[in-house]
């Protein structure tokens, strides 16, 4: 089949958002992403453009949280996760993985299974890439969960994880696979690299939007009360709606005094 010889490129006509591949430079436990996404959304058309470079110890991780989108309410079974490492300092960095669209181009699932698109691990600030979805897009609905990380060290670890795919992707493009290649199986291989078995075979791996139950059976997300009322408090679109853009966004959201 003639699909088959394509090859995947790091060398396209981007979206903007897409723009930029991120690169990562380690120096011992000191680590600097280049390229991290800063951008500044105020509806999904209109934004300012931002790559910045942040630096930050490997071994100042302390928490691990969750995104959950879910797309269109009529399709609760497709969503769409990104993860988020906090640092002691504060700081919060998110890293979603994506289809890298080029410019013209639009997703969809089918097309997902036939190399039309690379995979791309977007860095960035989370007033950027959890902004836009919570505060731009009228359809979605969003969640946070906080993760539950165990075994010492393995926040490190994951976020470390995290940063070699990235380095690898951008030395050697990958096909984005609707199937076998997305941001949740990505995840999931990521958080069984570092705790072997921790994320079993579950149907919710490839239909993220069915992954709430799952992720409370194998004790992977912090509950608050009962998955019914942590989904109903996890909900952010409503708090992140009424940010004031100059407070922290992260502590904003989660309703921290910073």
């Amino acid at each position: 089949m003639k699909f088959l010889r394509l090859k995947p490129s790091n060398d396209r006509s981007w979206v903007n958002d897409n723009a930029h591949t991120a690169r990562v430079e380690f120096d011992g436990d000191q680590v600097t992403i280049i390229n991290l996404r800063d951008f500044n959304w105020r509806t999904t058309r209109d934004y300012d453009e931002k790559w910045i470079v942040e630096s930050f110890d490997l071994c100042a991780v302390k928490k691990i949280w969750l995104v959950l989108e879910y797309f269109e309410p009529k399709y609760p079974q497709m969503a769409h996760t990104i993860l988020s490492f906090e640092f002691e300092d504060g700081r919060r960095i998110a890293c979603s993985i994506e289809v890298r669209r080029e410019k013209g181009e639009k997703y969809h699932p089918i097309n997902g299974l036939f190399r039309e698109y690379e995979l791309i691990y977007v860095w960035a600030k989370e007033e950027d890439i959890i902004g836009v979805r919570s505060r731009c897009r009228s359809k979605s609905v969003t969640h946070l969960f906080e993760g539950v990380v165990l075994g010492e060290n393995n926040h490190r670890n994951l976020l470390e994880s995290y940063l070699n795919r990235t380095n690898k992707l951008a030395e050697s493009p990958e096909w984005y696979n609707t199937l076998t290649n997305t941001c949740t199986t990505n995840i999931v291989q990521h958080v069984n690299e570092v705790y072997p078995k921790r994320v079993p075979g579950f149907i919710s791996v490839l239909m993220p939007g069915l992954s709430p139950k799952m992720l409370a059976k194998q004790n992977l997300i912090v509950l608050n009360g009962t998955l019914e009322e942590t989904l109903l408090h996890s909900k952010i679109d409503d708090r992140a709606a009424l940010w004031d853009e100059t407070s922290d966004f992260g502590n904003f959201i989660r309703n921290v005094d910073a």
